[in-house]
Formats: C-alpha cells, sequence, structure tokens
C-alpha cells in the first residue's frame, strides 16, 4: 500500500516536470529559434521521464 503510493506521487511529480520542460523547449524553438536544441530537450525529457517510471513500477 505504502510503495503504491509513493509511486504515484512520483508519476505526477514526474510528469508535471515533463510538462515543464515541453514548455522550455517549445520556448527554445519558437523563441529562440532553436529547433535542433528544442526537439533533443523534449525527446530527451520524454525518454527519462518513461525510464523511470517504468523502472519505480517494476520494482
Amino acid at each position: 500500500m505504502n510503495n503504491a503510493v509513493i509511486d504515484v506521487f512520483f508519476m505526477i511529480f514526474t510528469l508535471a516536470l515533463l510538462c515543464k520542460v515541453i514548455a522550455y523547449g517549445l520556448y527554445e524553438i519558437k523563441s529562440e529559434n532553436n529547433f535542433f536544441g528544442g526537439v533533443c530537450t523534449i525527446v530527451f525529457s520524454i525518454v527519462s521521464v518513461v525510464f523511470s517510471n517504468v523502472m519505480v513500477w517494476i520494482n
């Protein structure tokens, strides 16, 4: 029970952080005209959030 609650809080925290990183990536693309940097930031953050959540839920 306790472990499941911690897993849910971790998932909510990482999804909120992912939203902020995606917003920063879009800012880089639109305002700074840095398409490669914005896309790499978004892709890297999505991969890291998915991987960390999978590892937390497996254990």
